[in-house]
């Protein structure tokens, strides 16, 4: 009789046991929807803003929101052209907070514009280097924010503002870790910063992690096995699910079908960094974005070369379309807003 009771206690100990919950979602296709398309655009900077409006900024100097009508599925576009004297800046990097929307251009001088209402855009930082080059923006708060771009004077070109984009400074070389060389980033799509609360990862060309646990006070290297040999290998986009998971991706642009050491995961904070799906597509890709609620398992990659999908944390990974874009950024689960050459679109993820 005392061994049928103790049978029946293991029994019912490993019944209601509870299982780990378990992500079983597996997007099988893409739905695309064009929402803006003209032979003049070019997007690399995309935004989704605080009552779900998508901001973007252009290489001819344009910025712009579409703002839906969740009643009758239309949208409308509002657009500013930007230019200082003959100068018409090339966006590649972008903010939406709810003290405006910042964005700055590449090459010099680098010009960074806040803008906090149609037509009230005004020019809040100007540097002129024959190297500068801003290739980012991102922002802890809506107090503090940071925009990174390619090395001068031996250091890696920072700027932060504390002031809510009022006015923006830049780190000294001695408050920086010395620049590899030819270390910079690449503008691609505005994904080479991850900030998640107080911490922040910055990924470089020369495939290494800039990490600051103080929103940029103090920094930090950390190597990762990316490809690097090439001024066009590196990591071309960067992003955290929280503050352990992380996924980085890359490649060359040049040979966007090499999946050679391309795509790199960290599970612990960005310590270590370690190579997943090695020679198995995707290859080159220009933005990788974590699918919210996904557990840290779900990842979308996009590139000129289409649209890519794991459920897995990129160990495996799925080709959803050949339609070709720059930058995503998700506004749920299952819905996203892409852009790139020519159109902004809608993309709807389905099982």
């Amino acid at each position: 009789m005392r061994i049928l009771f103790v049978l029946t206690i293991a029994f019912c100990l490993l019944a209601c046991k509870k299982e780990p919950i378990k992500n079983t979602r597996d997007f099988s296709k893409v739905e695309i929807e064009v929402l803006l398309e003209d032979s003049l655009l070019n997007v690399r900077a995309l935004e989704i803003g605080l009552s779900g409006e998508v901001s973007f900024a252009s290489s001819k100097g344009e910025i712009g929101i579409i703002f839906f009508d969740n009643e009758t599925t239309k949208y409308v576009v509002e657009k500013e052209e930007l230019k200082l004297d003959s100068i018409v800046p090339n966006f590649r990097s972008l903010s939406h907070k709810s003290c405006g929307l910042f964005t700055i251009c590449i090459g010099s001088p680098a010009l960074l514009y806040k803008s906090e209402a149609p037509n009230r855009t005004k020019l809040v930082y100007r540097e002129s280097h024959p190297n500068v080059f801003y290739d980012s923006m991102e922002f802890w708060n809506d107090e503090e924010g940071i925009a990174i771009g390619d090395a001068v004077d031996g250091c890696l070109s920072v700027i932060i503002t504390r002031d809510s984009g009022s006015t923006w400074s830049k780190l000294p070389c001695d408050k920086l870790p010395p620049v590899a060389e030819g270390e910079g980033a690449f503008a691609a799509s505005d994904t080479n910063i991850a900030i998640v609360g107080n911490k922040t990862w910055v990924g470089t060309t020369a495939g290494r992690i800039y990490y600051s646990e103080d929103k940029g006070n103090t920094w930090e290297i950390i190597d990762t096995p990316i490809v690097k040999d090439k001024e066009t290998e590196g990591i071309y986009s960067l992003d955290f699910y929280d503050e352990l998971n992380g996924f980085g991706i890359g490649g060359d642009y040049t040979k966007p079908a090499d999946s050679s050491a391309n795509k790199i995961r960290t599970q612990d904070g960005g310590k270590t960094w370690q190579l997943v799906a090695e020679n198995k597509s995707p290859g080159y890709r220009s933005c990788v974005q974590y699918v919210p609620n996904g557990e840290g398992k779900e990842l979308v990659a996009i590139g000129f070369k289409g649209i890519d999908y794991s459920h897995d944390s990129g160990n495996t990974w799925k080709h959803l379309s050949d339609e070709g874009f720059y930058t995503i950024r998700f506004l749920n689960d299952s819905v996203a807003y892409a852009a790139g050459a020519d159109r902004i679109a809608k993309l709807t993820f389905r099982e």
